[in-house]
């Protein structure tokens, strides 16, 4: 599942006017002197800090989350889960449940507080998905099942087992069941073992299980109204719900009735499909009806769905966005490269948190360089021998939640990155290209990366 994009900008300004007149150095004291705004740690305990990591397709796994953590981040996202990942499968909501994407689980204690992001394309399997993730899995898989498709006739259940997912998204299909054993399923688990099903406006309420509280447990569940994926057979998911406000706030409406109260829901968005003044209305109607819902808070990527990542973002449309709703919690995301961004885009457009996103791949150190300008210190660049600690520790962990065979694979992008920070970046970032082991990693490390701080 990825929503990067292949032709992305190289790093560039949001649209700000007026933005070069700000000092992120004296918007940085002033908050550290304030502290966050209080709301979102009683929301979120631990997420004490106005930024955080935002979900990375390809990348923010448990891995990278940890090293960001480690270096001051206080909030994680992860990448966007489709629902019917979450549903298919039967075998364990850690691995088979997740597929390719096993990694975003939770990474043990450290890894918190944590979002776990969804995306989907129909309310009920929404809705079953995030009760599985907030109940992690408690109940019997077929449960969840049941909930996201006791509406459906025995033909549309066949239709939908029989669809060639393949063509489109390996991750789209519901696993091995044969059109009749889901049939069966739903019949069963409505029948006899207590799982309620209904239907409202909203679409798809339960009756929550036992929650389980154990380590794997997410923070708050964020739903997917941003990211520029294809449509699946012209159904949307993701930032095209954004030209359907209708099916967006069906999908709000069916998972915050669904998960139980005391789980925060947030909604990630754009800020809009398109430059149209219908679609920006959209958005308009979209955030509002979360917040009546009582969804925490809403994070607005600053470009247009249709812009993907190509192009500026529009900090000025954001503040425009931000000031009409005065009192609510809505953070900020779009071209944040480098740590004074994140203190502009919050004295520009008044967002209550920043989401940084590319900006902190391969660079870990943004989150403890704002936590050093919130103290009142200069942000300070990573030494040499910082550098070889975070590739080393990095890399670890990637081999001990991927494998080392994907590791040596996912690692070289990673490198890539890091290559930025050192002196003699372009050779370096020739070296990761070649890697595939950990070996190869090692061997870049020792060549290029002292363990002291002498010159390179």
């Amino acid at each position: 599942m990825s929503c990067d994009g292949n032709n992305a900008t190289p790093p560039s300004p949001g649209i700000a006017p007026g933005a070069e007149h700000i000092d992120p150095a004296a918007v940085a004291r002033e908050l550290g002197l304030k502290g966050p705004d209080p709301r979102i740690t009683a929301l979120v305990p631990g997420f004490d800090a106005p930024f955080f990591q935002a979900g990375l397709a390809g990348y923010s796994d448990a891995a990278m989350r940890i090293i960001a953590r480690r270096h001051g981040c206080p909030f994680c996202v992860t990448e966007a889960l489709l629902d019917r990942t979450l549903l298919g499968g039967g075998r364990g909501f850690l691995k088979a449940d997740l597929g390719d994407l096993h990694e975003n689980v939770p990474g043990g204690p450290e890894d918190h507080p944590l979002a776990c992001q969804i995306m989907g394309s129909d309310p009920h399997e929404m809705a079953a998905a995030a009760l599985k993730v907030a109940e992690q899995g408690t109940r019997p898989p077929k449960d969840y099942r049941a909930l996201a498709y006791a509406h459906r006739s025995p033909a549309e259940l066949a239709e939908l087992i029989a669809a060639p997912a393949h063509a489109m998204d390996p991750t789209e299909g519901l696993g091995d069941d044969t059109c009749e054993t889901l049939i069966d399923e739903v019949d069963e688990v409505s029948r006899c073992h207590g799982v309620e099903v209904s239907r409202s406006h909203n679409g798809l309420s339960s009756t929550p299980g036992h929650l389980d509280t154990s380590p794997l447990s997410f923070e708050t569940i964020d739903i997917n109204l941003a990211c520029p994926v294809k449509k699946i057979k012209a159904k949307a998911r993701g930032g095209h719900w954004l030209a359907q406000p209708e099916g967006a706030i069906d999908i709000l409406g069916a998972v915050r009735e669904a998960v139980p109260a005391h789980i925060r829901c947030t909604v990630k968005l754009r800020r809009s499909f398109d430059d149209t003044p219908q679609m920006a209305a959209n958005l308009e109607r979209i955030l509002d009806a979360a917040f009546d819902m009582d969804y925490a808070w809403a994070t607005i990527h600053a470009r247009t769905v249709q812009q993907k990542y190509i192009g500026p973002s529009r900090w000025d449309l954001l503040r425009s966005i931000v000031h009409r709703r005065p009192g609510r919690l809505i953070f900020g995301s779009g071209d944040i490269w480098n740590v004074h961004d994140i203190f502009r885009m919050i004295a520009y457009t008044g967002v209550s948190a920043v989401a940084v996103a590319r900006g902190c791949i391969g660079n870990p150190w943004i989150f403890r360089q704002a936590r050093q300008m919130l103290a009142g210190r200069p942000p300070l660049p990573p030494t040499i021998a910082e550098q070889r600690a975070v590739l080393e520790d990095h890399f670890r962990l990637s081999v001990t939640i991927n494998g080392e065979d994907r590791a040596g694979k996912t690692m070289r992008k990673f490198g890539i990155r890091f290559a930025s920070h050192h002196p003699r970046a372009e050779d370096v970032r020739r070296r990761f290209i070649a890697v595939a082991s950990v070996e190869d990693w090692l061997a870049v490390l020792d060549e290029h990366y002292e363990r002291c701080d002498s010159p390179a």
